[in-house]
């Protein structure tokens, strides 16, 4: 029987290039950026039991990653203000595009491809301008930038695609920031975050919060497989306040803010770091690197389940019926299975995309 590796070179011989798939580097399910003990940065592509697949370098600390919906490439974002994404063929190890924003503009550590995946889609943040934008780039032409659309609001960071359709849901966060003021919100008093749904056409369907909510910054997302969106915030004020750090929201319907029981929820000092829906669907959770918490809730009711301490925990993504946690200690935490801790040396960053 032919082996996968000599069909592989066959082709190869006979000048045909075969796609390679996620499957022919191990099946990876997950991507995380890490801090390995010797101060390099790395993306690594992670098992369903949490043990590494690949790792690959980045030149820098990197905050998320885009996986192609079939090929092996992943996209490496910088952490915000970063002003590089690196294209890796992850069967090789291989920068085959270097992404760079435009001048007066950075990156903002996330992406989502269109559905056949010829089309990458990046946050930006036009710093002179104070607006955000989307910005495309082509595959098919190796990943070339042909062009961008506009966010929708101030300080757009996290990018989903809804499930079956090449339409996205943009979290902008509301905060103006400039690369010489570092990660400084520079607009507090007129600060306003919103949910923007974007098709590639540049249509936009905006959903804001309540006024009184206007500080809380919306910043990252999930989507369940039936459409329903879950957002993440982080709360900008400094009046003492512990507004809902939790929402769901369906197209065309009005947000539903939900949070813990007053000392649990104060203990997630104002900030949500990741968001996932549990891989039945039935409940979503977010984490606080800040609170060192995993906090569970009802998707279909909002109503808080329970907590889950965890030192440093940020990263989550769906697994099996439950959820898969990431910290900066380099423990891989399963929540709702029967997996035990997986210990890592290494710090992963804030986020664990599924594949």
């Amino acid at each position: 029987m032919t082996s996968r590796r000599g069909f592989l070179a066959g082709l190869l011989a006979a000048g045909l290039t075969p796609a390679v798939t996620w499957a022919d580097v191990g099946a990876p399910r997950y991507l995380s950026a890490a801090k390995t003990p010797d101060g390099s940065f790395r993306l690594f592509g992670l098992s369903a039991q949490g043990k590494p697949v690949f790792d690959l370098p980045l030149p820098g600390r990197g905050h998320a990653a885009a996986a192609h919906p079939t090929r092996a490439e992943a996209v490496a974002f910088a952490r915000r203000p970063g002003t590089f994404a690196h294209v890796i063929d992850c069967s090789t190890g291989q920068v085959i595009a270097e992404l760079h924003s435009p001048e007066g503009r950075h990156f903002m550590g996330h992406g989502a491809f269109d559905l056949a995946g010829d089309l990458l889609l990046t946050p930006e943040n036009d710093y002179e301008a104070g607006e955000g934008r989307i910005a495309l780039w082509d595959r098919r032409q190796g990943y070339r930038r042909i062009g961008d659309l506009p966010s929708g609001g101030i300080g757009p960071h996290d990018l989903q695609r809804l499930p079956g359709q090449d339409r996205f849901v943009v979290a902008n966060g509301g905060i103006d920031t400039h690369p010489e003021s570092g990660r400084t919100a520079l607009n507090l008093p007129t600060m306003r975050a919103n949910l923007a749904l974007l098709d590639l056409d540049g249509g936009l369907e905006v959903t804001q919060l309540a006024p009184a909510l206007r500080l809380n910054s919306i910043r990252h997302l999930a989507l369940r497989a039936d459409g329903l969106i879950g957002f993440a915030m982080q709360w900008q004020g400094r009046d003492g306040s512990h507004p809902p750090l939790l929402g769901l929201m369906r197209p065309g319907e009005a947000p539903r803010l939900s949070a813990a029981p007053e000392s649990q929820h104060e203990g997630m000092q104002n900030y949500a770091g990741s968001i996932a829906f549990s891989g039945d669907g039935q409940t979503v959770a977010i984490t606080s690197p800040r609170g060192n918490a995993v906090q569970i809730f009802d998707a279909r009711t909002g109503a808080f389940i329970s907590q889950i301490d965890e030192v440093d925990v940020c990263g989550l993504s769906p697994s099996g019926d439950g959820f898969i946690a990431t910290s900066g200690t380099g423990m891989i935490r399963y929540i709702g299975a029967e997996s035990d801790p997986v210990q890592h040396d290494m710090a992963f960053d804030n986020h664990l995309i599924a594949v």
